[in-house]
Formats: structure tokens, sequence, C-alpha cells
């Protein structure tokens, strides 16, 4: 029989997956969101600094297919232990990068938790799949990506304040830094510890049936080059992989260049881009939480999604237009309303993205989008960048605008094929659980239905 079981360990999975994800987030943006100072602790330009975070979306492109490889033939605990060990040493790097001349350094470092990441950013819906029931996993799935977005409004946040702007003393400076490294050091280091105790690959009993249905299947019948081709040749996905990598690709620009759009109009307020970032990170978060929750409770994912995008556009162009008008509070107003929607959307994609590609594997397919996303980030952080510098920073967003509204185009094209869903309420009806194998009330019936969706 069929018998499905929500395991207790899910929480501590969950909850320390998204630690991790949180520390990996705060050390991309720690850099970007202090361009200015870093540069000139460094004695390099923006565009070195600004590619500090890039090469995060610069290793994730080669290494996505590799990863997800791993992932589907060792397993989840592996990947889990991988990604949080190399965010651990990459961290330690960077505390030997103390001095101004260590550029180069604290580039390999960052270049190190950028291969973490790869190891991170395809797991929230793998882990919810497996880990959580059909009524909880888009919720779960929120909650993970939502570790990802902590880390990047913290990585807003704290920095600033850690690390002020005192050039005029470079070892005062090169002590705060220090204060900041040796900390993610540390904590990074802990959660390394604890993915080791807490990770196992899977529940005793699967959570869900769509979860027992797969693990009915033999491992050899499994091929991850016949999976990936299954991928490229649904449509609904390729169009759902390129409006995904848009709007995250011009999430990430949008949180890159954030410093350098605000100290444009607003000279000296550095503190203040950290905390207009935070409030962009942290809408999205409550966008997530939200979505997560209405997802699970109405399951219609192409209409959440196309609402989300075009209201992700509304967003963007009236950030565009309002950031220059010398009022601080409207920046705050409008970026968190452009935070909401745009950060509420990546659990979405995640989501939308296992429903209609079911029963290929959910890490495949999270790490193709997350690929995605990187390689729209890296055009789109060098395009707006370029803008930015050039003209001004309404050139560079009205460009992004210009995308998203081609990702709204493609939302829409988009055929809602919800398998997972299907075959989760199809074998749900029939009761599995209360009907045992043995049981004399109408076995055959059931077993035969449960043998045709097999």
């Amino acid at each position: 029989r069929l018998e499905t079981r929500l395991s207790r360990r899910r929480l501590a999975v969950l909850a320390v997956f998204s630690c991790y994800s949180l520390v990996n987030a705060f050390q991309w943006i720690q850099y970007s969101i202090l361009s200015n100072v870093f540069s000139g602790f460094y004695g390099v330009s923006f565009t070195q600094i600004d590619w500090l975070s890039m090469v995060y979306m610069v290793a994730y492109v080669p290494l996505i297919l590799p990863a997800t490889w791993l992932l589907d033939a060792r397993g989840l605990r592996l990947t889990a232990l991988l990604g949080a060990g190399l965010n651990a040493l990459g961290a330690w790097l960077k505390c030997g990068s103390l001095a101004p001349q260590r550029y180069p350094l604290t580039l390999a470092a960052q270049a190190v938790c950028a291969v973490a990441q790869v190891f991170i950013l395809g797991l929230p819906s793998r882990i919810a799949s497996v880990w959580f029931g059909p009524t909880e996993v888009s919720t779960a799935c929120a909650v993970a990506v939502l570790g990802n977005q902590l880390g990047t409004a913290i990585g807003f946040l704290l920095p600033p304040v850690l690390v002020p702007n005192t050039l005029n003393d470079v070892d005062l400076m090169a002590h705060n830094i220090g204060i900041m490294f040796y900390g993610t050091a540390i904590v990074s280091t802990l959660l390394f510890f604890l993915t080791g105790v807490v990770f196992e690959e899977k529940p005793k009993y699967p959570p869900s049936h769509s979860q027992a249905v797969l693990q009915t299947k033999p491992p050899e019948d499994y091929s991850y080059k016949q999976s990936i081709i299954n991928l490229f040749k649904n449509i609904p996905f390729i169009l759902l992989l390129i409006s995904y990598g848009i709007m995250t690709g011009a999430f990430y620009s949008v949180s890159t260049l954030l410093n350098q759009m605000i100290v444009t109009h607003y000279e000296g307020e550095e503190v203040n881009a950290g905390r207009i970032g935070l409030t962009l990170v942290v809408a999205g978060m409550v966008g997530s939480i939200i979505c997560g929750l209405w997802l699970d409770y109405t399951k219609t994912y192409k209409q959440t999604t196309l609402i989300v995008y075009i209201l992700s556009f509304i967003g963007l162009l009236v950030f565009t237009f309002t950031l220059d008008l010398g009022y601080l509070i409207v920046v705050f107003v409008t970026g968190g309303v452009l935070g909401f929607f745009m950060t509420g959307y990546l659990p979405l994609g995640f989501e939308f993205a296992v429903e209609i590609t079911y029963p290929e594997s959910e890490g495949t397919s999270s790490g193709l989008l997350n690929a995605s996303a990187q390689i729209f980030g890296i055009v789109f952080t060098l395009v707006q960048g370029k803008l930015t510098t050039d003209y001004s920073p309404r050139a560079g967003n009205i460009f992004l605008c210009a995308w998203i509204f081609v990702g709204i185009i493609l939302t829409a094209l988009i055929k809602s094929d919800l398998r997972r869903h299907n075959m989760n309420s199809g074998i749900m009806n029939l009761d599995v659980k209360a009907v045992p194998v043995e049981s004399p009330v109408e076995p055959e019936c059931t077993t035969l239905k449960i043998q045709s969706a097999l």
C-alpha cells in the first residue's frame, strides 16, 4: 500500500537549510551595498566591486548541470553538506583578505561562496517535495526561499552599520570589515555542523502520494540525460524558464546596483541605501509567504504568477519615475512595493515548474530556472550598470521594464498543466491510507487504480 506520513524532522531540516542559505545570500550582497567603501579600501573600480556579486551568477551557469546531477545521483544530504561546507570555507578565506592590496584573494573567496550557492539555490523545491505534504509544500518552498531573501535583507542592513565609510582611517576600516568577516565565518561553520546532524536523505515514510509513486520506481529506470531532454521538450517549462530568468535577473540587477542608484540622487546616504534594500527584501519575504500560502490554498499557479508579474512591472515603473524626486520616504515606499512582488515571485516560479514538469526531478527544474536567472542577471547588471554610469539610473531601469514586459507576454502563453497536483488529487480521493490492501472493502478497485496511476 501507499502509506504516507509527515516527519517531525522536516521542520528542523527546513530551518537549518534556511539558515545556511541566509548566510550565503548575505555574503553575496555584502560587498555591493558598500561598493563605494570597498572600492576605496581595495583601490579598485566600481565595476570590479560589481564583479564580487556577479561572480555568483557567472559560477552558477557552468556548474548547475553537474550540481543537479550530483543531487539526483548522490542525494540531498551530500548536496546540502557541500553547500554548507563551501559556504564556511569561503567565509574563512575572506578573513585573509583584510588588507587594501588583497582584492584578488577576496574575489577568490567570493568565488568559493559562489560555488556553494550552486548547491543551495536548487534545493527549496526538492526539500519541500521530499519532506512536506501536499497541503504545505508551497508554503515550505516559500519558507526555504525566504531564508535566502532574509540573508539578502541582512546583507543590505548590517554591513553599512558594521563598516561605516572611514576612508581617512584605513586601519579602522580593516578592523570593521574583520568583525563582519570573522562573524560570518563562525556562524557559517556552526551551520555546517548542524547540517551534518540534522539532514537525512529522506523521511522514513513519503509525505505525499506523488512522492510515494516516485519512490516505487526502480533507480535504474531514471536517466539524468533523459530528464534534461524531457524538460527541454516541455514548451510550458521553456516559456517559464525564460520568464523566470527575466524577472529574477532583473531583481539581481536592481539589488547589485541599488547603492549606486541611491547615492547618485542622494549623496552620502549609504546607510539609507542599505535600509531601502532591506525594505525591498523584507517586503518580498512577506510576499513570498503570502504567495506560498495562497498556492497551497487555491493551486492557481498560472493566474497567481501572471498577476504578480504584471504588478512587478507596474512597481518597477513607479520606482523608476519617482527615484529622483528628492524624497527618500518615497523611495522606501516604492522599493517596498517593488520588492513585495519581484521577490514574492521566486517561490511561485519554483512551484509552478515542479507542477508542470512532474515527475522530473525538482532539483533539475529549479537548477535550470536559477541558471536562466543568473544568465539574465549577468547581462542585466552589465547593461544596466553601463546605462546608469553613462546616462542615469532611470535609463537603466527603463531597460529592465522593457524586458519585464516581454516576460509578462511569455507567462501569459504558458499552458497550466498541474501534473503533481493532479496525481495527488487522483490518489487522495481514493483515501489510500484508510483502505489497506488486505481490507475487504473494495480492495481490487483501489489496487487497480493505484497500479494504473503508477
